[in-house]
Parts: C-alpha cells; sequence; structure tokens
C-alpha cells in the first residue's frame, strides 16, 4: 500500500463484481464465487475490463467465500479463495496492478445479538484470510460490514494470522449508522484501535448521499479513505441504476478535499465508471484536513469524546458488596446486568467492570460480564483488573473501545499488560505507583506517570489513550496525602498533557457524613484536572457536581445538558406492567433485557394472572414500548433483538404453564416467512424471525434460495394465511413475484409481505404483496393487522 500521506496519490479500485457478473450470465441462485472454479475465463474477463479502465486494485470474488456461506456446495473456503485469487492474479500479469482478497460479512449476527460466537467468526475469517495470503493477495479489504464486532474478529484474525495490509469499508444507512446501529465515530475509534492501513464506507447509497458521512469519518480520523459508493438506487423491474457514470464520477470529485485515497464503485458500478471516475479525479488528490487527536471510548452505538467531566460508574465490583460477591458466586448475571442498568439510567458515561474475587475464575467471568453488559447497555466499558488473562478476555469479548484499568509503574507490569492493550487498540490507565507502593509526595507520583506514559508510547499507544490516576488517600488516615494527590493532578495535566482517573469514595473512610467529604473532595479534584472520577452515579449529589462543573468550565456548551438533567420529566401514560414481589416490573425487565428476570417475575405474575392476561396486558405492551424507541432511533438493532430474547423467556415460562395445565397454545397465529428462489441472503429475514416468534407468533422458516412450489405448498398444507418473501438482490424479485402470483394462483387464502434492501413500497404493490415492511418492526404491525 501506498505509504506516506503526503503523497496525497488518488488509488483507483474497481467496481462491482456482481453487477458484472450478472451481464456476463450468473444464473438465478449461482454462487458468484463458485465461477472460479467454474468458468475463471468469465471472472478474469471482468477484472481485466476494470484493469483496462483504470484500477489499480481489484476485488477478488470472494466476497462471499466463508465455510458458513459455502456450506452444502462442496467445496471449501480454501479452494475457493485459492481459485479466485489466482484468477485476480492471472489478470494482473504484467501490470502494476495489486490484488485484494476481498471479505465480505458472514452471514448471521454475532452473539450477543445473535448467535455466532466471537471465536467461530474469527475462524471463520482465519480461513479465508491463510489462503487468500497463500495464494498470493497483495492486502485484505473488509467490505459492506455492518457489525463492528464482526469487523473485530476479522481484523484481529488478519492481524494474528498473515502479514498483509488491512481496509475496512463500513456500510451505513441515511441516519449516519449502519444495520446494526453502529455510529461513524466508534467505528473510526475501534478500526484505528485495531491498526488497519486504510478504512472508509461502501455500498448502500450513492456518492451524494454517502458524502456527509465520509466527511464525518474523515474529521475522526487521519487514516487513508477509501470510498466505494452504489451507482444511486437499481430500479426493482429493470435492475438499473439511476446514476450514470459521468454524473457518479463528478459527484465523487468532491471528496478530494476530504482526503480521498483510494476510490471506487459498488453495487451497479462498471468499468465505464471507474474509466469516469479516473478522468475525474486523477491528480486531484488533496491533502487530509488536519484533525485534532481526542481521546474516544465507545461501544459500536455511543461513543464517548473524554472532553470535560465523564463519570465511570463504580458499582460493578466486589470490593465491600456481600450481594454482588455472592452474585459472583453464584453465576448471577441478572443482578450484575442490573447494577449495569441502574448506573446507566443515572447517567454514567462509562461503567467499570471489576469481577475478581477468590474463587471465581476471573477471566472466564469477565468474558461473560462483558458480553452480557453490552446486550443492556450501550455505555462504553473499563475493564478493572489486574490480572492479564482477565483483561484479554474481556477486551476480546467487547465490540468497542474500551479503558483498561489498571497498569502501575513496575516494568514487568508494563511488559506483560501493555501488548494486550496495544493489540486492542484499548485506552489505559496507569496507578502512580511501583513496587514501593504509592509515594509520598505529588512530585514522586508524576515521576511514575511520566515512566508509565514513556512505557506507553514505546508499546505504540498513543498519548491520547494513556490515563493517570494520581490516587485517592484516606485522609482519615493520612490527611496531607488529599493535597498531594490533588497537586498530581494538576502536574499531569499541566506537563503531560494526560487525562486523569480517579477513585473518589475512597477519600472518605473512617469519617462521618461521608457524601460531603465525597462532594468536596470531588470538586476540588475536577478543578484541579479530574477528567474520570469513579464513583457510584446513583448519587444525585455527585452527579449534581459533574454537571455543574461542565456547565462552569464551559464544556456543556449552553448548559444543555445540565438544563436536560433537571428538566421535569413528562408524566408517562399509566401502564399495565406487572410488578413482581421483588418490586421490579416485567416490562423494565423485557426493555433493559434481563432475561432471568423476565422468566422470574413471569412466573411470580402467574400466581395472580392468567396467561393471555400477561401476555396481552404486560409482555406484548412491553415490546411495543421498545419497538417504538427503536423506531425513533433512541435504541438499535441489538437492543431490540435483547429485549425480544427477553420477552422469549418470559413466554417459554408462559408455554410450560399451558402444557402442565393441558391448555391449548397460546400462539397468536403461524406465519411463514422465505428468503424467494436464487436470492441466498438470509440475515434480514431471520431477524424478522425472532421479532415475530417473540409476540407470541408461530413462524415457520422455510430458509434462503427457497423455490416458488414450496412456499405454496407449506401455505396450503399448514394453513398459513401469513407469508413474509424476503429478497436482497434485483435479479431476485422476479422470484418474489412469480412466488405471490403462485400463491395467489392457488385460491388459498392468503397475505403476503414483502422486505428486502432493493424492494420500494411501490414495486411491492405492483408485484401484488399487500404490504411492505421496511424493517423487523414493521414486520409485527403487519402480523397485528393481520392476525390480531
Amino acid at each position: 500500500m501506498e505509504q506516506p500521506v503526503e503523497n496525497h496519490k488518488i488509488t483507483f479500485l474497481d467496481g462491482a463484481m456482481g453487477t458484472m457478473l450478472q451481464k456476463s450470465g450468473l444464473k438465478l441462485g449461482e454462487r458468484p464465487e463458485l465461477l472460479c472454479l467454474t468458468h475463471p475465463e468469465t471472472v478474469e474477463n471482468i477484472h481485466r475490463m476494470y484493469l483496462d479502465a483504470g484500477s489499480e486494485i481489484i476485488y477478488a470474488n470472494t466476497f462471499g467465500a466463508n465455510a458458513h456461506k459455502l456450506d452444502g456446495t462442496g467445496h471449501s473456503a480454501e479452494e475457493v479463495v485459492s481459485a479466485a485469487v489466482r484468477t485476480a492474479k492471472r489478470a494482473c500479469a504484467g501490470r502494476a496492478a495489486r490484488v485484494a482478497l476481498d471479505v465480505g460479512p458472514i452471514g448471521e449476527l454475532l452473539e450477543p445479538a445473535g448467535t455466532l460466537a466471537f471465536e467461530e467468526a474469527y475462524a471463520l475469517f482465519r480461513e479465508m484470510l491463510v489462503a487468500g495470503e497463500r495464494a498470493g493477495a497483495d492486502l485484505v479489504v473488509f467490505e459492506t460490514m455492518t457489525d463492528l464486532y464482526e469487523v473485530k474478529a476479522g481484523v484481529l484474525a488478519a492481524k494474528e494470522h498473515t502479514t498483509l495490509p488491512v481496509f475496512v469499508t463500513m456500510t451505513f444507512e441515511p441516519n449516519h449508522r449502519t444495520f446494526t446501529g453502529c455510529c461513524v465515530a466508534s467505528m473510526a475509534a475501534v478500526l484505528e484501535g485495531l491498526g488497519v492501513d486504510a478504512l472508509g464506507i461502501n455500498c448502500s447509497l450513492g456518492p451524494d448521499e454517502i458524502f456527509p458521512i465520509a466527511k464525518q469519518l474523515s474529521e475522526c480520523t487521519n487514516l487513508p479513505l477509501i470510498i466505494k459508493a452504489n451507482a444511486g438506487l437499481p430500479d426493482p423491474e429493470t435492475g438499473l441504476y439511476d446514476i450514470s457514470p459521468a454524473d457518479f464520477a463528478s459527484q465523487m470529485v468532491q471528496y478530494a478535499a476530504l482526503g480521498l485515497r483510494y476510490v471506487g464503485g459498488c453495487c451497479g458500478t462498471t468499468p465505464d465508471y471507474i474509466r469516469e471516475i479516473r478522468a475525474a479525479l486523477e491528480g486531484k488528490g488533496a491533502a487530509a484536513p488536519a484533525i485534532v487527536r481526542k481521546t474516544v471510548v465507545c461501544s459500536p452505538t455511543q461513543a464517548v469524546t473524554v472532553d470535560g467531566v465523564r463519570v465511570i460508574g463504580e458499582r460493578i465490583n466486589p470490593t465491600g458488596k456481600k450481594r454482588f460477591q455472592q452474585a459472583l458466586r453464584e453465576g448471577d448475571l441478572d443482578y450484575i446486568l442490573s447494577q449495569g442498568v441502574q448506573q446507566a439510567e443515572a447517567g454514567a458515561h462509562i461503567l467499570d467492570v471489576n469481577v475478581g474475587l477468590p474463587g471465581v475464575d476471573e477471566p472466564e467471568m469477565m468474558r461473560r460480564v462483558v458480553k452480557s453488559l453490552q446486550g443492556v447497555v450501550d455505555l462504553p466499558l473499563q475493564i478493572d483488573s489486574s490480572n492479564p488473562d482477565a483483561i484479554e478476555a474481556g477486551l476480546r469479548a467487547y465490540s468497542g473501545r474500551a479503558i483498561v484499568n489498571s497498569v502501575n509503574g513496575e516494568p514487568e507490569v508494563l511488559d506483560r499488560i501493555l501488548p494486550i492493550v496495544k493489540k486492542y487498540g484499548a485506552c489505559v490507565v496507569g496507578l502512580a505507583l511501583d513496587a514501593g507502593g504509592i509515594p509520598e509526595t505529588a512530585e514522586a507520583r508524576f515521576a511514575i506517570a511520566e515512566r508509565i506514559l514513556q512505557a506507553a508510547l514505546a508499546h505504540g499507544i498513543p498519548r491520547e489513550n494513556v490515563f493517570i490516576d494520581c490516587l485517592t488517600l484516606t485522609v482519615s488516615a493520612q490527611q496531607a496525602g488529599a493535597l498531594e494527590t490533588l497537586k498530581a493532578l494538576r502536574m499531569v495535566r499541566d506537563r503531560l498533557g494526560l487525562h486523569t482517573v480517579l477513585g473518589v469514595s475512597n477519600i472518605s473512610f473512617g469519617l462521618p457524613n461521608r457524601q460531603l467529604i465525597n462532594h468536596s473532595f470531588l470538586t476540588l479534584a475536577m478543578a484541579h484536572g479530574l477528567d474520570l472520577p469513579i464513583l457510584n452515579p446513583n448519587l444525585d449529589a455527585m452527579m449534581d457536581a459533574v454537571s455543574a462543573f461542565n456547565v462552569l468550565y464551559n464544556v456543556d456548551r449552553d448548559s444543555e445538558a445540565y438544563i436536560a438533567r433537571f428538566a421535569e420529566a413528562p408524566a408517562a401514560a399509566p401502564q399495565p406492567t406487572g410488578t413482581g414481589a421483588g418490586g421490579m416490573d416485567i416490562g423494565y425487565a423485557v426493555a433493559k433485557g434481563l432475561k432471568e428476570d423476565a422468566r422470574r417475575l413471569t412466573r411470580e405474575l402467574l400466581k395472580e394472572h392468567d396467561e393471555l392476561t400477561i401476555i396481552n396486558t404486560m409482555l406484548i405492551p412491553a415490546l411495543d414500548r421498545v419497538g417504538d424507541r427503536f423506531e425513533k432511533g433512541e435504541i438499535f438493532l441489538p437492543q431490540l433483538i435483547n429485549a425480544a430474547g427477553a420477552s422469549c423467556e418470559a413466554f417459554d415460562v408462559i408455554k410450560d404453564s399451558i402444557l402442565q395445565k393441558g391448555a391449548p397454545s397460546v400462539s397468536k397465529g403461524k406465519i411463514i416467512v422465505a428468503t424467494v428462489k436464487g436470492d441466498i441472503h438470509d440475515i434480514g429475514k431471520n431477524i424478522v424471525k425472532v421479532i415475530l416468534e417473540n409476540y407470541g407468533y408461530q413462524v415457520i422458516d422455510l430458509g434462503r434460495d427457497v423455490p416458488v412450489q414450496a412456499v405454496v405448498d407449506a401455505a396450503v398444507q399448514q394453513d398459513v394465511h401469513l407469508v413474509g418473501l424476503s429478497a436482497l438482490m434485483t435479479t431476485t424479485l422476479p422470484s418474489m413475484a412469480e412466488t405471490i402470483a403462485a400463491l395467489r394462483g392457488s385460491g388459498h387464502p392468503c397475505t403476503v409481505f414483502v422486505g428486502g434492501a432493493v424492494l420500494t413500497p411501490e414495486y411491492a404493490a405492483e408485484i401484488g404483496a399487500d404490504y411492505y415492511a421496511k424493517d423487523a418492526k414493521q414486520s409485527v404491525d403487519i402480523a397485528k393487522k393481520v392476525l390480531g
């Protein structure tokens, strides 16, 4: 890859392989990747056409060549990848062009939103990557990605098993988020931390629609920018895209000012597009706008910039908490998760996670807690441990950029933990102590902080990702220590320019009215440079002090956050929610994805209410409220799925109760879902299935690439009156139309709803569908109308 950013040369990529394969006679339902085995000359010719048009990097025909997607074809990932890369290399013979191993999504959601384990995803990617490098690929591109955790699995596999440069492009919606809710800032923070060589955006939208998203990305990172836009939107009837090659190139010119480094095309683009892009952009590479380096920690859906005081919630920690210790020993994850939920609701910006307890397998417990927390809160996490194995387990289980707390000034500790921090792109907290303990003076603590910073920089961890804990001593025992801590804070801030962390409540042990001491010390510490206090966010006085400080220090512009904190919340309409004996609400358990609590509360509610009452007046309204928040963009797909999972636990308890009574099923009706003939994409259909099932419907999933007659037969034989059809490719829309026509022709009374990225409401009506569902939530609305 091109090395110096100062070069500013734009490198030209290729366009859409799928579009060209369809033009070359790709048959309905045929796997594009297998053509490198059956018709390599067709693929090689397409590569040559792109090279002739000016492409300098071509993508091998390997987008879906992972073992999961190839299952049932009789071919291994290694076989297909090797053939595809060799085909691309033949096309490049005699040219100064490079071959990228093209890696697309696996096709399954990763845990906790889905069922695919991280290590399984990692292994699938590793198989492709090793085969690609062995076959001669020059770099790897992960493209059309929507799940940041899935990208992380791929990038780590590439870094740990190949020497290939790594490019990543993700796919965004007009709301500047991916399908799973990942935001631009989180993408940049995580991928830059993982050490990718270039990153950008591909697919979904045209150049003009992608530009504001690309501009935001360019303001988050100095990494080289990649753009592969679609040729607009396809006409569902003709499959033709609505932006011409000349117009496409004209729209791409504006990207030069962003420091565009790699440019090509995605769906709908052909060699003509690449030719026009090259003519319009060659020689117009501009310097990327310089950005001020910021400290960002994040979950996929929420990025927290440390540009004022940000609170780290301290409650997920067994120290001095008997109930929490009991939860760790018993594996009571719901209690632990509830601590996270409560702190998020109280206004914490980051959650500390400490699960170290004698007798508990800390690495395994850290993995479980971190994985599960991501399903119920979207706050960034701080992995709090001195155990390197637990730290790595937590970082590997986390889908965002975490903080690691902590290292101290001992060289052996720094050498054990800093490489792990660097590998996962995390931030790190350095404790101002060493083998001699906590120094008495601020100067001695500062010297340790300086040593930690130099060690971090030597390991490749950037300055903005290094935090220092100047350490809080108990004033009842060491009264002078408080002043030394405050002095050290200011020294670290002013001389090293680093962010600082403190566990505030340590200051008051052994004194009466501890809250007054804690509150006063917090205020003083923030004035001396404390950025990240670790405290209990459920204490209003402490959070109020932080909120006021951010106003007085001109961080909270126009006092927006302060006003929002003290604004009177509008009265909520009364809802029949169903409260169990423990005081928790079943609706709350569902909304927060607390699965065990949902089961427990349902068992308690069954003592007083019948099954249908619980379903219709408690569970369904709770899911509706979650769905409304999803529609408004207040929560995202992982939270929606996790809420559905909690409701599923409640439904299971209800079903067991009904079976014990010998009563009839409580299913609200049967629904068939299928991806139509010729279409092998089913992730959207799978999500629809999960959501519908958790509203109480019996879903008959016919799978993907389903023949027309198979849909008709299932509807007739099982007497199903609502059918959902999915298609992602324009070439399979005729199959959807045929399936609807066949259902109508069968004489079976049936309502059909359709969905998929290439569909529009107008085309859905044109092919005879009764409803168009733009997402999984809307499929539920349709089911309610049809089945009740």
